[in-house]
C-alpha cells in the first residue's frame, strides 16, 4: 500500500507539474499576443511633470513652460519621423492626418486658460479623466468663461501626448499637479473669490481626494464647490491585476503584456489604447478616497465638505455608478449636496430591445427615502413619450417635484454613457449634431457592413458620445454656482 501511495503521489505531482508548465507557456504566449506596439506605445518622454518636480515647478507658468518642452519633445520624436499623411488617413500620430490634433486651430491636448483672474467673480479648475485630455471639459469651460470666470483646464501628467504615458504616471503626480494649480490660482485670485473644481471621471475623484485633504487640515486652498461628471469613485478590484502584468512586460518580447488593449490611435484627444498600470492606479485612488471618507464619517455624517453637485448616467460601462452614493454621498451631512441621475430611455417602444432592468440604480435611489442629499432624476415623462422631465426629491423626503424641461430623447438614443455627459450635441468631435469639418468627427460615424472589417472598435458605432441634455446640465451648473 505504501508503494502504491508513493506511485500515485508521484503521478499526481508529475501531472500537476506538466499542467503548470503548459499553463505557463500558454500564459506567456497570451502576454505576448495582440497587435504590434507602435513607437507611441513605447516612447518615454523626459519632460513630463512628476511629483518629484513639484519643488521646482511651482506655478502654472512653470507648469506650462515644462509642457512646452514636453510637446516639443513629442514633435521631434514622433511627428518628425511619421511622414506626411495619405489623403483621408485617421492616425493621430501621422502628421497632417484627419486625426492629427495639430490640424485644429487649438491643440486641446494642452493646458489652457480662458479669461483672467483680475476681474473674475471666481475661478474654475477643470480636471479631465483617465486617457482623456483638457478637450473633454473645453465646452463647459468656455461657457463658464462667458459668464466671467477665470478658467484653467489642466493637462494631467501622462495625458495628451502618447499612450505610453499610461505606463509610468503615478496618482501622486496627478495629485501634485492639482495642488500646484489650486495654490497658484488662489495666489492670483483677488480677495476671497471662490475657486470651483470641475472634475470628469478620474478628474472628479482627484477633486474629491483634494477636498478630503483640505478637510483633514492640510494647508491648501478650500474649493468653493465641486462639480463632478461621471465620477470614477468605484473601479473593479480586478484592476490590481495590472500591476502583475505590467511587471512582466519588462521581460524581452512581452511588452504587449503591459496593455489591456492596443488600438489604432484615431482619436485626437483621447487615447484608444489602455494600459493595465493605469487601471491599477485609478483603482488605488478610488480605494483611497472611499477609505478616507469612511474614516472621517465614522462618528457621524461628514460636515464641512465643499458643496457638491454630481451628474451621473444610471448605466455606466466604465465605472461602478452606485459607488458615487456608496463611497461619498451617503456619508455627507445634509449641507446642500445634489446628485443628478440621467435615467435610460424608458419609451415603451424601446423596452423590448433593452435588458430587463437596464438602470436598476434609478429605482434603488428613488425608493431610498432617508437621503442626506437632493436627488434629481431625468427620465421620460411617461412610457408613451420621448420627452423628459426632472423628478426632484429633497433630502429626507420621498415625494417628488416634477418639472418639464422641454427636452427629449433623440429617436436613436437608448441611454447616455460614461463618456457622453460633458459634450454638447454640436461638439465638433463627439457631437451627433456637429457641423461638418475637415478633421475626424467621431460623433457622426455611421458605418455598416460585416463584423471584423473595420480597424475601429465596434463599440464606437453604438456608444453615445455626446449629451442630448447638455443644455440642462449647464443650467444646473450655473444654478449651483449662483447658490
Amino acid at each position: 500500500m505504501a508503494k502504491l501511495a508513493r506511485i500515485l503521489l508521484s503521478t499526481a505531482l508529475s501531472a500537476l507539474l506538466g499542467l503548470a508548465v503548459v499553463g505557463a507557456v500558454l500564459y506567456l504566449r497570451f502576454l505576448g499576443s495582440g497587435p504590434a506596439l507602435e513607437p507611441w506605445h513605447k516612447l518615454v518622454l523626459e519632460e513630463e511633470f512628476t511629483a518629484e518636480r513639484a519643488a521646482s515647478v511651482r506655478t502654472l507658468e512653470d507648469y506650462r513652460a515644462l509642457e512646452d518642452r514636453l510637446f516639443r519633445e513629442l514633435e521631434q520624436r514622433i511627428y518628425r519621423n511619421s511622414g506626411d499623411a495619405d489623403a483621408g488617413s485617421f492616425s493621430r500620430y501621422q502628421a497632417g492626418s484627419r486625426s492629427d490634433p495639430r490640424v485644429w486651430q487649438v491643440n486641446w491636448n494642452r493646458s489652457f486658460e480662458f479669461g483672467s483672474a483680475a476681474r473674475a467673480p471666481g475661478a474654475v479648475l477643470l480636471l479631465h479623466g483617465l486617457t482623456d485630455s483638457p478637450y473633454s471639459l473645453r465646452a463647459l469651460g468656455a461657457h463658464l468663461a462667458g459668464r466671467g470666470f477665470w478658467v484653467v483646464g489642466l493637462r494631467l501628467p501622462g495625458h495628451g501626448t502618447a499612450p505610453s504615458g499610461l505606463l509610468s504616471f503615478e496618482i501622486e503626480d496627478m495629485q501634485a499637479a492639482v495642488r500646484l494649480a489650486m495654490r497658484d490660482m488662489r495666489s492670483q485670485l483677488p480677495g476671497d473669490r471662490p475657486i470651483y473644481m470641475v472634475g470628469y471621471s478620474n478628474g472628479a475623484t482627484l477633486a474629491v481626494d483634494y477636498s478630503l485633504d483640505v478637510l483633514d487640515g492640510e494647508p491648501l486652498p478650500r474649493p468653493g464647490g465641486l462639480v463632478l461628471l461621471s465620477p470614477a469613485l468605484g473601479i473593479s478590484p480586478l484592476a490590481v491585476v495590472g500591476r502583475v502584468k505590467t511587471g512582466l512586460s519588462h521581460l524581452p518580447g512581452l511588452g504587449r503584456a503591459a496593455w489591456q488593449q492596443v488600438e489604432n490611435e484615431y482619436d485626437p484627444y483621447k487615447y484608444s489604447s489602455f494600459s493595465l498600470h493605469a487601471g491599477g492606479e485609478v483603482q488605488r485612488l478610488a480605494r483611497r478616497v472611499a477609505s478616507r471618507v469612511a474614516r472621517l464619517a465614522r462618528d457621524g455624517p461628514l460636515r464641512g465638505f465643499p458643496p457638491v453637485i454630481a451628474f451621473l448616467s444610471t448605466v455606466d460601462a466604465t465605472v461602478r455608478a452606485e459607488a458615487v452614493v456608496d463611497a461619498l454621498f451617503e456619508h455627507l451631512a445634509a449641507e446642500g449636496h445634489e446628485l443628478v441621475l440621467f435615467d435610460v430611455n424608458r419609451l415603451a417602444d424601446a423596452q423590448p430591445l433593452l435588458v430587463n432592468d437596464p438602470g436598476p440604480l434609478t429605482q434603488h435611489l428613488v425608493e431610498t427615502a432617508r437621503r442626506p442629499y437632493t436627488l434629481s432624476v431625468i427620465t421620460n415623462a411617461g412610457p408613451g413619450t420621448p420627452s423628459v422631465v426632472e423628478r426632484r426629491s429633497e433630502p429626507g423626503q420621498s415625494g417628488q417635484a416634477v418639472r418639464l424641461l422641454g427636452l427629449a430623447w433623440p429617436r436613436t438614443v437608448f441611454s447616455l454613457s460614461h463618456v457622453a455627459l460633458p459634450f454638447p450635441p454640436d461638439d465638433p468631435l463627439y457631437g451627433y449634431a456637429a457641423a461638418e469639418a475637415g478633421h475626424i468627427q467621431l460623433g457622426r460615424v455611421e458605418a455598416y457592413g460585416e463584423n471584423g472589417v473595420l480597424t475601429i472598435p465596434s463599440w464606437l458605432l453604438t456608444r453615445q458620445r455626446s449629451n442630448p441634455f447638455y443644455e440642462y446640465l449647464v443650467a444646473r451648473v450655473d444654478e449651483f454656482i449662483e447658490r
